[in-house]
């Protein structure tokens, strides 16, 4: 589908935004392992999140789903029985990944599968570590999906000194830990988001600038009530959106705050962007809060390597706002953008460089500065629901007959994206 997308003249009023990505996974995993009832409140009702569902429905967990919550009744440490047919993960990494840890432990060979974007995508990062454990598994010759993994002569828990900041790597090997009567460590050099350890209540050791995570049968999830905070990942588009448009301000409701996951926020108020937290709070042992954003004369930063891992999902839309601040944009020690729905970092110079923006790409990253010159321009998404909201933002503000393919693509993590955009706007220049 090509979606034509109109400029804007400002935003005003309130969102509450769908629930975060991240959670809604593990929110449904953790429910659907523990033995008993469970509920999932404002869960993020998307492609990706009903891709965990359904794995887990093959692998007979009942789940009751209306558009906004979940009742799962879970089955138990040795409660799922073999699925009759593969585990379709459809575009989503976090599935995959994360799932894969569960099934290892699991005494029935299971094939996962994904689409064209997923079947891509690198799953060697995962496969090596959970080998060391014991677990057997198999992926195409080029280390991808589909990815068969069999019953193994016995998991081990092992120490693993994770080398490339990664979640769902970290999150598939404490997963795994969980079904061992010894303990799994996890050693992380560069802090990744901590929903698992949060939601599950880990055991955290922090020493010279390293952490040490660790999992065992003592931690396996209960049944639960979860509360999913509204994504901050989504919100970080509207942000940028009030941020650079005129007499804009704008409210977001109940949105994510975890320390792993507001760098978007610290960055965009380092650029001199107005944003105000109000009603600090706690759900489910994850912070939240609502933000509210004025319009702001940007100004680029130089963005820490550290951060990076803290706002990989946020660097498109970051673009978006480093494009229209004062100063060249510049990102750097980012190639993990390459191994996400897209490869990023390509996809962004190549549409930046449509609209005649002059963009420079690192193997690592890519820099930005000039304007958008050129009109009637279709941008391509590859696919991708972070580039396809991205370069809608960007067209919001700019105009110049901006156009995108596939622009269905939002439907993976926000179905809703123009509606919700509808219901702010001040008015439309069509």
């Amino acid at each position: 589908m090509i979606q034509k997308i109109a400029k804007i003249n400002g935003v005003n009023g309130e969102l509450i935004l769908p629930g975060d990505k991240s959670i809604s996974h593990r929110a449904v995993m953790f429910s659907a392992m523990a033995e008993g009832k469970s509920t999932v409140n404002n869960y993020l009702n998307s492609e990706d999140v009903n891709s965990t569902i359904g794995c887990f429905r093959n692998l007979a967990c009942k789940i009751e789903q209306t558009d906004t919550d979940l009742v799962i009744w879970g089955k138990g440490v040795n409660g799922f029985t073999k699925p009759i047919s593969p585990l379709d993960a459809g575009n989503s990494g976090t599935t995959t990944r994360l799932i894969s840890g569960i099934l290892s432990a699991q005494n029935f060979e299971t094939t996962i599968i994904g689409d064209a974007s997923l079947s891509k995508r690198p799953m060697k990062r995962v496969v090596e570590p959970l080998a060391k454990m014991g677990a057997k598994i198999e992926t195409s010759e080029i280390g991808s999906l589909p990815m068969i993994i069999s019953p193994s002569s016995g998991l081990k828990a092992i120490e693993f000194d994770m080398q490339v900041a990664s979640a769902q790597v970290k999150s598939a090997v404490l997963l795994a830990g969980l079904y061992l009567e010894d303990e799994t460590v996890v050693i992380e050099h560069s802090r990744t988001r901590n929903h698992t350890e949060t939601l599950l209540g880990l055991k955290v050791e922090e020493f010279d600038g390293m952490r040490k995570i660790y999992s065992s049968k003592k931690n396996y999830p209960k049944p639960a009530d979860y509360i999913v905070p509204s994504d901050i990942s989504t919100a970080a588009f509207f942000m940028v959106l009030a941020l650079n448009s005129q007499n804009s301000e704008l409210l977001l409701k109940n949105v994510l705050l975890n320390e792993t996951r507001v760098g978007i926020v610290k960055i965009l108020q380092k650029m001199n962007g107005k944003i105000e937290i109000e009603n600090e709070r706690e759900s489910s042992g994850e912070k939240l809060g609502d933000l509210r954003i004025f319009s702001s004369k940007l100004k680029n930063v130089e963005i820490d390597s550290e951060i990076i891992p803290n706002i990989i999902d946020e660097i498109p839309i970051l673009s978006v706002a480093g494009l229209f601040a004062e100063g060249k944009f510049t990102v750097k020690n980012a190639e993990e953008l390459r191994f996400k729905e897209s490869d990023r970092i390509a996809a962004l110079c190549s549409n930046y460089r449509k609209l005649g923006v002059f963009c420079d790409e690192f193997e690592d990253g890519f820099s930005l500065s000039g304007e958008v010159t050129k009109e009637n321009i279709l941008i391509e998404s590859f696919n991708d629901h972070r580039i396809s909201m991205a370069f809608a933002i960007l067209a919001m503000l700019v105009g110049k007959e901006i156009s995108i393919n596939n622009f269905e693509s939002v439907a993976v993590s926000n179905p809703q994206f123009l509606a919700q955009i509808d219901s702010v706007k001040i008015c439309s220049t069509d």
